[in-house]
This record gives structure tokens, sequence and C-alpha cells, in this order.
């Protein structure tokens, strides 16, 4: 029996914006992990599935469709045992990826192809760079590489190989999980090789590149204090990383599809520590930048979970389901709200991966539940923030956003059994609805299969009142909505 909340109301103040949405905040994260790069995005030149310059066409045109702002690579972990120029050139090195699963990395996917990636997604570059096991004289070349126009050795050779004009360059991370696998270093030590070489990360021409630190693990806010106090004048952003594990036990995570309601729950919990995890580390980056100049920059975050029975378990292949959809929802909604320090956020990870956009196997894709959600949220990239007066119970969440003369407005019902009705009061009177789609699954274990693909998807909003000033709308357990109006002039 669905059961039916009191009926709650939202009520969007006028011209009461706060700040600016970045787009960047629904980035995303393609690691050479797993199946993540090989056959979910890169799948050669010569491959049956259907490609262009080696990227499979369906891949690109899901990813295009959500609008990808920003495409963090190598890694993650393989970022600080990733040597740039074993991956460039007709004559490429392999080498044995320690980090996930000892394979053998082919380097077939290295610079050019990501930015060729870039190119088709119409994305912007976040590269990170080796700092735990790479040398400032590596780094230094690869910029040089990549974004110099000139006649210096490393230009020549880029254009050796077949780009003769440099690339732009947004962002640089300098190192990635230092305090772990980039290096198991202390933040003094960290903070002083950030400073030694972040120098050598040069602008060249118009070209000016953000530089990211490595910032803490989850709760590691004496992190945060050291590199801060330290380094803080030197990056334009500095990094977090946390990821939503239902027991918060990295040996004994649970799993993606046979879990019960208590686990619904403790994940949701879990994720819901994210607000807490950014108002912390914002307050000491408030304390050394209280202009928020250096914005933060989510760069790993979503669900981790044991991985899927018979996979490779250095491949990090789950799968998705509403839950994971919750999940989303609820952290974009944070991001939103924090969006004065939050300028970059990328889910791990993009394809095959983590809590991914799309799965494949072969020639086959499906979208996951996650993937909808970002469809359903496209709206608020570069929007305003509009903060809101009430709420939607201890599981409802909600985020309202205004841009392009219209309100999108976000909502969640994380609630198993009970619907919400929610009623959103606008501050003037609502002349059209633009959207009002929804996702939800039959059961809290619902996902889409590559027999099922569509179990979870988008669909019309049943019930929808426009009345006046209000939107009146019937949540659905297991639920995330968006609905977007225009008002009256």
């Amino acid at each position: 029996m669905t059961i039916l909340s009191q009926n709650l109301t939202i009520t969007v103040a006028p011209n009461a914006s706060t700040h600016r949405i970045d787009r960047r905040v629904y980035g995303q994260f393609a690691e050479h992990l797993g199946r993540c790069v090989y056959e979910g995005l890169w799948v050669g030149p010569d491959s049956e599935i259907p490609n262009k310059n080696g990227l499979r066409k369906d891949s690109i045109a899901a990813l295009r469709q959500i609008k990808v702002p920003v495409v963090r690579w190598p890694g993650g972990c393989f970022a600080d045992e990733y040597h740039w120029l074993k991956g460039v050139g007709p004559e490429r090195q392999p080498m044995v990826n320690n980090h996930w699963g000892g394979v053998i990395e082919p380097n077939v996917f290295g610079t050019h192809e990501y930015f060729e990636l870039l190119n088709q997604l119409d994305a912007e570059a976040y590269i990170n760079g080796n700092l735990g096991s790479g040398t400032v004289q590596e780094m230094t070349d690869w910029i040089e590489y990549m974004t110099l126009e000139s006649t210096s050795p490393m230009a020549e050779l880029r254009k050796s190989h077949g780009r003769v004009q440099p690339w732009k360059i947004e962002f640089f991370g300098v190192g990635n999980e230092n305090w772990g696998c980039g290096g198991n270093m202390p933040p003094e030590h960290y903070a002083s090789l950030y400073r030694q070489y972040q120098t050598y990360v040069r602008n060249y021409g118009d070209n000016h590149i953000q530089k990211i630190a490595c910032g803490p693990n989850a709760d590691d806010y004496n992190w945060t204090d050291v590199v801060m106090s330290s380094a803080g004048k030197y990056m334009d952003m500095l990094s977090l990383h946390y990821y939503t594990i239902p027991t918060g036990d990295f040996s004994a995570k649970g799993l993606a599809l046979d879990f019960d309601e208590q686990e619904w729950h403790d994940t949701l919990a879990q994720t819901r520590r994210m607000e807490e995890l950014i108002s912390r580390h914002s307050a000491i980056m408030d304390i050394h930048d209280p202009r928020k100049r250096v914005g933060l920059a989510v760069d790993e975050w979503g669900t981790w979970y044991d991985v899927e029975p018979g996979t490779n378990p250095g491949f990090l292949f789950q799968q998705n389901t509403i839950r994971d959809a919750l999940v989303a929802a609820i952290n974009l909604n944070i991001f939103h709200r924090h969006a004065d320090r939050v300028r970059m956020a990328n889910i791990a990870q993009m394809v095959n991966v983590l809590q991914a956009m799309l799965l494949t196997d072969g020639p086959a894709l499906i979208k996951t539940p996650t993937y909808h959600v970002f469809d359903l949220y496209s709206d608020h990239q570069d929007a305003d923030y509009v903060p809101t007066v009430g709420d939607l119970g201890e599981q409802g969440d909600c985020t309202v956003s205004h841009k392009d003369d219209a309100y999108t407005i976000s909502l969640v019902n994380a609630g198993l059994d009970h619907e919400i009705g929610a009623a959103v009061q606008l501050p003037g009177q609502i002349s059209e609805v633009l959207r009002a789609q929804g996702i939800t699954g039959a059961t809290h274990t619902s996902h889409n299969t590559f027999d099922a693909p569509d179990a979870v998807s988008p669909a019309d909003l049943d019930g929808l009142r426009v009345d006046g000033r209000h939107l009146r709308v019937t949540l659905p357990p297991r639920s995330v909505a968006t609905v977007r109006v225009s008002l009256v002039e």
C-alpha cells in the first residue's frame, strides 16, 4: 500500500538568487580503469562498432544529450603512474596498470585521442598530471606539448604527430590522492611538492590553466587546513573525494542489486554526509580564502559497491538502480546549494565503472537511472540558484534555479513506501509548462538491463496541476522529477 504524505509547500522567493550553478558540477570522469575508456568510449577506427575516429558513436551521442561540460582524465590513481610520452606518436609503449587489475595498458588512447573525445563532446579539458611518480620536467614538457605554439622541441613533436595547432587546457590537476595511491604523503610534504610542480604548469599564448591541488579524503580536515595554509595562493581549486558506501566499510561495501530496505536507507544516509563534508571543508577554506577565490572541486563522488559477481575485481563494474538515481539527485542538490564554493564535480565514472552513465556489452549500450537524472537536471547548468522556504519532509529534497526566463524545479522523494504531495509556489503566475518528467522504480532495486533497457526511464508526470502561481505534483515513492515553467511577464 502506498501512503500519501501530507501536502508540503515550497515557496520560491522573487529575486532571491544567491549564486550561479556552474555547469561543471555536472562534470564526468574517465579513468583508464576496467572498460571505461576501452570499449566504453574507444573501440578504434577499425572496429565493427560504429565509430568516428575510433570513438563509439552511441556513447558520444548519449553523453552529448546530457551536455557533458568537462571530462577528467587519465585518473584517478592511474594518473600518478601515467607517463604521457608512452601514449603519443605512432609507436605506443604499453605499461602495466598496477592499480586496476594488473592488465596491460596499451596506451592506444592517449593525449590526441583524449582531445578528440573532448572535440566530439564539445567539453572542456581537465587533465590530471603525474606528481606521484613523475618529474617536474615530465609535467612541464606535457604542458608544452599540448599548449605551446612555438618551435620548441615539444611543440615540434606534437606537430610531427599530426597536430599543428595547440590545444586548450582549462583545468590541470597537480597530482591525485597523494595522501594515498598518489604517494602516501603527509599534507606538509604534498603542499611543498605542489608549490614546486605548479610553478612549471605555465600559460602559453591565450591559454589560461586553472590549477587544481589534491585535496582531502572525505573528512580529513587537517589536510585541507595544511594545504590551504601553505599553498592556497598558488591554486585555483582544491579537490575533495567522497564515495557513498552503504556500509561505510571499504572492505565489505554491499551489493549493487541484492540489497534490502535497510541498506537503501543506509546508503542515502551515507550520501547525505556530503553536505557536512562540503560545509566543514568550506569553512576551513573560508579562513584562508575569505573571498572564495579558490573553488572546491568534488572531482570523485558517487556510489561504490562490491563488484558484480563474475567480473574482474579490478574493473569496478557495478549495476545501477533507482537507488543510484536518488544518490545522484541528492548530491547534485547539495552541489547547487554550495555552488558559491563548489565549482566543479566529476562523478565516478562515465562508462562501465562505479556509478556510470552508460553500460556497454560489445555493440550494445544502455543508459542507467543515474544518466536519466543528469538528463532531468541538465537545465540547471549555468543557472542562477534560487533559495526556497519550506521542505518536502525527511525523505524529500528539492532544488530550484532560474535561467533563460524560466524556472527549473527538481524534486526528490527518497521514501520507499509513501508519495509526497508537493505544492511549489512561484514568484509569479505560471504561463507555460516547458517540461514535466520524472523517473521512478517499480521496486527499490529497479534497474535497466540489456534485455530491458527502459525499465527505469523518464516519463511525463501524472497529475501535474497548475493553479495560478502554484505547481501541484504528486511524487511517487523512489522518484526524481523535474518541472520547468515560464511565468507571465
